[in-house]
């Protein structure tokens, strides 16, 4: 197991990540996906640079999933596309996906009301036990990192906001549910409704 700090680039971006996704659902070759990143700029980025990385992220994460849930995020309600879209980033990053387990859930069960900021330390630390890659991480990209994933669970509510931290569990929509229990994710959605 590895991890990556490739979350770095955005959190869930779910306005840009419904436009990638009905996009990607026609099967765009290369020449296609750059036209419509950089000369029809569908991701409304000031810079090219930004939309095709930005984009690159996105289009890994939706990489995996299949057309069913690619066409649920593109064209269902908010709460279907964003929890969706955090089954992505699970699937896309070990990073989101342990610190959910280890400490969403962990703070969870203890009763705590907050995520605390030395829970990210911590993680780190436990981090750096299972790939010694992380010790390569400067300072600035772990406080990224950690911005990215409060970002994400803000997005997704199952945290109050980034400043407070308050712990506020979510269940799933049934669709999205039965997607990942047809698909056998059942390690999904245990871990999802848990947190």
């Amino acid at each position: 197991m590895g991890y990556k700090a490739e979350i770095s680039a955005g959190a869930l971006m779910p306005l840009e990540s419904r436009r990638l996704a009905a996009f990607l659902l026609n099967s765009p070759n290369e020449q296609q996906w750059k036209q419509a990143l950089i000369e029809e700029n569908i991701l409304q980025k000031k810079t090219p640079s930004t939309a095709l990385r930005q984009a690159r992220l996105i289009k890994d994460r939706l990489g995996t999933l299949d057309s069913k849930a690619m066409d649920m995020i593109a064209n269902r309600e908010q709460e279907v596309s964003i929890q969706l879209l955090l089954v992505a980033a699970i699937k896309h990053s070990q990073l989101l996906c342990d610190f959910i387990a280890d400490v969403y859930i962990m703070r969870q069960r203890q009763m705590d009301l907050a995520l605390l900021t030395g829970d990210w330390d911590n993680f780190v630390l436990d981090c750096i036990h299972r790939d010694k890659s992380v010790l390569e991480w400067s300072e600035s990209t772990q406080t990224k990192l950690f911005q990215v994933i409060r970002r994400i669970l803000v997005e997704t509510k199952y945290i109050e906001n980034s400043r407070t931290m308050k712990i506020t569990p979510q269940s799933l929509h049934p669709d999205v549910k039965h997607y990942l229990q047809s698909h056998d994710e059942q390690y999904l959605v245990t871990l999802l409704e848990r947190a």
